[in-house]
């Protein structure tokens, strides 16, 4: 009886030719999506190109022959493929060569070739040459090997450049790859700027994602009452997420009574008793991969808010809206800080920490600093077309009871600015007092 042995690294069962397509993926629209959750208004194969290339345009003007890509985020953004998409935010094993012109390698997980093959913008699939080095302390014996399998794809690919991109990677591999002739550049910076300004298909995923995370504060609302406790709240928050087609939500900032001040406290088991405040910030990975940005503060009842609680609101709401309305294309970002709303000294030692940030795929360029931070934390840079950006706000004193925390996405257009994220505010806070 003769035994077969199986090796988790070969892809010779791998049908290149065919791309190991799913039926479904015959879809005119061009998806070649596996789920129902993704909208078919949305042009997934004109999507993933279009992403593509925005970077290869920026390959070729700043003189790249290729890059690695070892972020998930920016794998993403550069072919669509996504594959257990945490596990590889802290584990760098999985990696694609994507050069200016030619074909894309992906060196993949093992035994999960298939999941990726689904999509034209993937030419080839190979295994990792990093599969387990840091746990097993072999990353020295990896980094040659891999270095090799890199150095020849851009000797070959490259166009006769040795420009060699990497988003994020061990020294050990990058001096490997100057050992084989590669000129080796940390371009991380780069492609977030280029990531920076949204294509049409773009824009239209944040605005679904908003819609689930919307969605998602709005289930959080409606179960609010006294008794509740923060982690409750926020398992009803994450399970719309899902529901609504999401994927997983960055941070756990939900917090209530004196825990919403100072701010970026996360969610614990504390139950919520009446008249408290409950503040909450979404952060959250939504559908096809695209970030949604909001924030709101809610009361818990019965009864109507203090008027502390109305001023912070208020406030709050003002340096929102005030900062919304001065934004056009076009202007710099210091102008921007100049221009926004003045904090009142007591709300300063606690400010939030921009004025507002840009949003794709996570939390990206542009960051606006305060003014008042603009040396430490400020760089310049321009507002155009296509960006999109959460304004920020927390206001809440120092040794304060409590405090409030709103936000809201809006994307730059030719003429002005389009608000992404529509979630009402209380008009209990807001009402004019006799």
């Amino acid at each position: 009886m003769s035994i077969v042995v199986f090796d988790p690294d070969s892809t010779e069962d791998v049908d290149f030719k065919d791309r190991m397509r799913h039926p479904a993926a015959a879809d005119p629209a061009g998806g070649m999506w596996l789920s129902d959750t993704e909208p078919s208004f949305i042009d997934a194969d004109a999507l993933r190109k279009g992403r593509l290339a925005k970077l290869r345009g920026w390959m070729r003007e700043a003189g790249y022959g290729g890059v690695v890509l070892f972020d998930p985020y920016n794998q993403r953004y550069a072919t669509g493929s996504r594959n257990m998409f945490g596990y590889f935010l802290r584990n760098s094993t999985r990696y694609f060569f994507i050069p200016t012109e030619g074909p894309i390698v992906l060196f993949e997980y093992p035994q999960s070739y298939h999941v990726s093959m689904v999509l034209d913008t993937i030419d080839e699939a190979r295994p990792s040459k990093l599969v387990w080095s840091s746990v097993s302390g072999r990353d020295d014996e990896t980094a040659g090997p891999f270095a090799d399998e890199i150095a020849e794809l851009l000797k070959k690919h490259g166009g006769g450049s040795m420009k060699l991109g990497l988003d994020r990677c061990s020294h050990l591999q990058a001096l490997a790859l100057e050992k084989r002739g590669c000129e080796v550049r940390d371009c991380q910076g780069e492609i977030l700027a280029v990531r920076a300004v949204k294509t049409s298909e773009e824009v239209k995923c944040l605005q679904v994602s908003m819609a689930g995370a919307e969605a998602a504060v709005s289930a959080v609302r409606e179960a609010i009452k006294p008794g509740v406790s923060e982690n409750d709240l926020f398992a009803i928050m994450y399970g719309e997420v899902i529901r609504q087609g999401g994927e997983f939500i960055e941070t756990r900032l939900l917090t209530s009574g004196q825990r919403t001040n100072p701010w970026f406290n996360e969610a614990s088991g504390r139950k919520i008793r009446p008249g408290e405040l409950l503040a909450l910030d979404t952060d959250t990975i939504g559908c096809y991969g695209y970030y949604s940005d909001f924030s709101r503060t809610f009361r818990c009842g019965p009864g109507r808010p203090t008027d502390y609680q109305k001023s912070l609101y208020r406030m709050a709401h003002d340096q929102v809206q005030h900062n919304i309305s001065i934004v056009k294309p076009g202007m710099a970002f210091r102008e921007i800080a100049e221009k926004a709303w003045k904090i009142p000294e007591r709300f300063v030692d606690q400010r939030y920490t921009s004025v507002m940030h840009g949003v794709g795929m996570h939390g990206e360029t542009p960051f606006i600093a305060h003014a008042m931070d603009y040396e430490t934390y400020g760089r310049d840079g321009i507002i155009v077309p296509g960006m999109v950006v959460s304004v920020e706000s927390y206001i809440g004193e120092k040794g304060g009871r409590e405090g409030v925390k709103l936000e809201d996405e809006i994307l730059i257009t030719e003429t002005g600015t389009e608000l992404l994220s529509r979630f009402p505010y209380e008009d209990d806070f807001l009402e004019k007092q006799v």
